[in-house]
């Protein structure tokens, strides 16, 4: 069996500051989260940036540009940019930070899906926000979609191989494995690639064995055997699905965008305490997590020293 390469998620874009006050804002929070997720066994991290004094998602290349480099001269982890952004930016600003910065890897989202946030201050019960901005980002998803047509995607194939960019296929429903297997069928996207399985959002694929299952053999008949794949899920469904996914010879992605808690009731203070968790079920399972170099190797990525930043 490969080594299985651990993911950390380092603040992402959906959760909001009220939520927990642990959730890393400025480019140093993030950057420190970040070389504490490699310290503690990730060999990739993923990266969005926020407002310093809100906390909002931002596309601020600048503050990309912050994180990007604090966390480089610190370690040699693989760092994977967003091209999701935040919910409500253009498609233009969701993919500057792959030829400004020319990353080893990015995500890449494999298609347009309803990305419903709107129920969470009603579910966890929140009545007073730290910041304005929150509540309305939240609910104003009961009427947005996350767009990702196959004309922006083809868009965003061709930036990423111009700046020799890895994709991480993010799928959010199974539908979305036709839509990349379209793109590779036709050299817009090149083999072999690399799918992030994202479950438990509201509008995409729910977080269940079962479900885990039918993205992995739906992939396998889209793809053969020449792809690798990871997974993770929103809330408390995230070790329990990347648990799964190590079982049955995936990867595994943890951290503070997907979840807020490090095991049941215990509030994650980093995206490390995460780590070390997947970290210990993959030892119990003996399965060996890959070093940044490794998951390099794996992946087919092009070196840190390639990169612009």
């Amino acid at each position: 069996m490969a080594k299985a390469i651990i993911t950390a998620a380092i603040t992402g874009s959906i959760h909001t500051p009220t939520m927990s006050p642990y959730l890393p804002i400025t480019p140093e929070q993030i950057a420190e989260q970040a070389i504490g997720a490699y310290e503690a066994g990730a060999a990739v991290v993923h990266i969005h940036v926020r407002n310093p004094k809100t906390g909002q998602p931002s596309s601020d290349m600048s503050l990309f540009g912050e994180v990007l480099t604090k966390i480089k001269s610190a370690c040699n982890v693989v760092i994977c940019t967003t091209t999701g952004g935040g919910l409500g930016m253009t498609t233009q600003e969701r993919l500057k930070v792959v030829p400004t910065f020319k990353p080893e890897l990015a995500s890449f989202n494999g298609g347009s899906i309803n990305f419903g946030l709107f129920d969470i201050p009603e579910r966890v019960g929140i009545k007073d926000w730290k910041y304005p901005w929150e509540e309305q980002y939240l609910k104003m998803t009961e009427d947005f979609i996350f767009p990702n047509t196959f004309k922006s995607l083809q868009e965003f194939a061709r930036t990423f191989a111009e700046s020799n960019t890895k994709p991480e296929l993010e799928v959010y429903d199974v539908g979305m494995i036709n839509n990349l297997s379209y793109l590779v069928r036709k050299g817009i996207l090149k083999k072999p690639p690399y799918l992030q399985f994202v479950m438990g959002v509201m509008g995409g694929i729910q977080p269940s064995v079962q479900n885990l299952v039918f993205l992995y053999e739906t992939a396998r008949r889209a793809f053969g055997n020449d792809f690798v794949w990871s997974a993770c899920a929103a809330g408390r469904a995230q070790l329990s699905i990347c648990n799964v996914a190590l079982i049955m010879g995936g990867n595994a992605r943890v951290g503070l965008e997907d979840s807020l808690y490090a095991g049941k009731g215990v509030p994650a203070k980093n995206s490390a305490d995460q780590v070390k968790e997947i970290v210990h079920i993959a030892s119990e399972l003996s399965i060996e997590t890959a070093t940044p170099d490794e998951a390099r190797q794996i992946l087919g990525l092009k070196g840190l020293d390639k990169v612009s930043y």
